[in-house]
């Protein structure tokens, strides 16, 4: 049976008592499940963790750096090599979006027919090869078109992850490792201003230029980890090499208590229907719409915001460092916060609050004190980052039935990224430097985060206190059934 922990002693007492005091019975807490095994189940989920997440999240940060290094090469001459005008640049960023929100449902289907060691290692060895191909790209049309195939490429990554942890952590576990997979995100950008810098020496190595050298070097560098991903990639618990018998049977139990993990559920097109017909679904995918305009443009356009600053190409490459470090250490600040409380909604909130307070400092510090508009640069990243990662993870938590959850995961990522599109066009050179155009798109859409986050909250308190009465009411009371369907009386949706 499927529930959430009791977050305080009283409301646990409730739970244990029958929904919350009233008398009917409810769900049990997620820690109570047989365990004759005597296995350490603290132990298993940090062995989980190890085998698990370096090796996807390695894969997440080559993705992010292989997408945003466009942003470093502008810095070292790929516009001017390949006379490129500000309006195609900003085109050839539109392109790669284009690419990722056309396939990311197409590429969930595919991982849930296929197998994630197959499909994940072989989605990164492809856009590997293009992005290597287009440090060789000798005119505008070969780089848009490189950065097409590379969206398409990347975009079965994120959401199929996301639904991949999902099969093995507990619904309340998710976003920690989620928060951690997607933290490769900053961490990129800060290798990628530092990689840039360091292989801006490279210029004339070979008779190209330096920004030739970062897409070859860091493509090169993805083909050759998508080679070894091939071993160390798992697919799911009941065939992982490295857990024994007793340990996928201990899994098993304690995934049966918290979701639909340990079903043999097919692919069905009836679950690809239900979530593009649960406006809950909907409502995961504009949370991260209103997240990824701020998020790729300020991961796109960082070092080129920097440089108008006032410093050197090179410097900007460097500055670019801390933001993305500052923005890491509380994006996992913030998830091992919503881990322990059980909470996403006040933490979205406050999160994206400090990144509207960044882009305040960068749309109103004077052209004369840099250091202001860098600070907001600073705060901008360690807002946005937080709240993407609790957004990213959501709807995974939130959704019941294998296919319904892989098709809802891929929608978020498809409708925020339409976010993404719109937000390439908005800093235009024409704006240059102060950015109005695109700051003021940001904090814009920042805000309606902050609206949509309180709508979502209040929408899910109100389905749980509808099934709260059903359950008062008798229904699905007694019920030993595993939970197929998120619609399930004894599924509680986490806020």
């Amino acid at each position: 049976m499927a529930t959430v922990p009791a977050q305080n002693d009283q409301e646990k007492i409730a739970l244990e008592r029958g929904n919350g005091g009233s008398g009917a019975p409810s769900l049990s807490s997620e820690e109570a499940f047989e365990n004759p095994t005597g296995i350490d189940e603290k132990a298993l989920v940090r062995r989980l963790d190890l085998k698990l997440l370096p090796p996807l999240t390695l894969l997440y940060l080559l993705s992010f750096l292989d997408r945003s290094n466009i942003g470093n090469a502008k810095l070292d001459g790929l516009d001017t090599d390949l006379h490129i005008t500000g309006n195609q640049y900003l085109l050839t960023l539109t392109m790669y979006f284009v690419g990722y929100v056309l396939f990311e449902i197409p590429c969930n289907i595919i991982l849930k027919r296929t197998t994630p060691k197959i499909w994940l290692p072989t989605l990164m060895l492809v856009w590997g090869i293009v992005a290597t191909l287009m440090g060789v790209s000798q005119s505008f049309a070969g780089i848009v078109v490189a950065r097409f195939f590379l969206g398409v490429t990347e975009s079965g990554l994120f959401p199929g992850v996301v639904f991949y942890l999902s099969m093995w952590y507990k619904r309340t576990e998710t976003h920690y490792r989620v928060a951690l997979f997607f933290s490769a995100a900053s961490l990129a950008g800060a290798f990628g201003g530092i990689l840039a810098y360091g292989i801006g020496f490279m210029k004339g190595v070979g008779g190209y230029n330096g920004w030739r050298w970062i897409f070859i070097i860091e493509g090169l560098f993805t083909v050759v980890v998508s080679g070894l991903s091939y071993l160390f990639i798992h697919n799911y618990p009941s065939t992982a090499p490295f857990l024994t018998e007793p340990e996928r049977a201990f899994i098993h139990a304690r995934l049966k208590t918290s979701s639909d993990a340990t079903l043999n559920e097919p692919f069905s097109w009836t679950g690809v229907r239900s979530a593009l017909k649960d406006y809950k679904c909907w409502l995961y995918g504009l949370m991260f719409h209103t997240m990824s305009l701020p998020l790729y443009t300020l991961s796109l356009f960082l070092p080129t915001i920097i440089k108008t600053l006032g410093y050197t190409a090179a410097d900007a490459q460097l500055l670019t460092v801390p933001p993305y470090f500052v923005a890491t250490v509380f994006t996992v600040i913030v998830a091992v916060l919503s881990e322990k409380t059980h909470k996403r909604s006040p933490f979205v909130l406050a999160s994206t609050s400090l990144a509207i307070v960044g882009y305040i400092f960068l749309l109103s510090a004077p052209v004369d004190k840099p250091g202001l508009s860098y600070a907001g640069t600073i705060l901008a990243a360690s807002g946005i980052y937080p709240s993407c990662a609790i957004v990213l993870s959501w709807a995974a938590a939130n959704v019941s039935g294998q296919t319904k959850r892989a098709t809802a995961t891929a929608m978020t990522i498809t409708i925020g990224n339409l976010g993404a599109v719109l937000g390439t066009q908005l800093y235009r050179p024409s704006t240059s430097p102060r950015w109005f155009l695109g700051h003021g798109f940001a904090i814009g859409y920042l805000g309606m985060n902050i609206v949509g986050t309180l709508v979502l909250w209040w929408c899910l308190n109100r389905e749980n206190r509808k099934k709260e009465e059903r359950r008062a009411g008798g229904e699905g009371v007694g019920d030993e059934e595993p939970v197929r369907s998120d619609e399930d009386m004894r599924w509680i949706f986490q806020t």
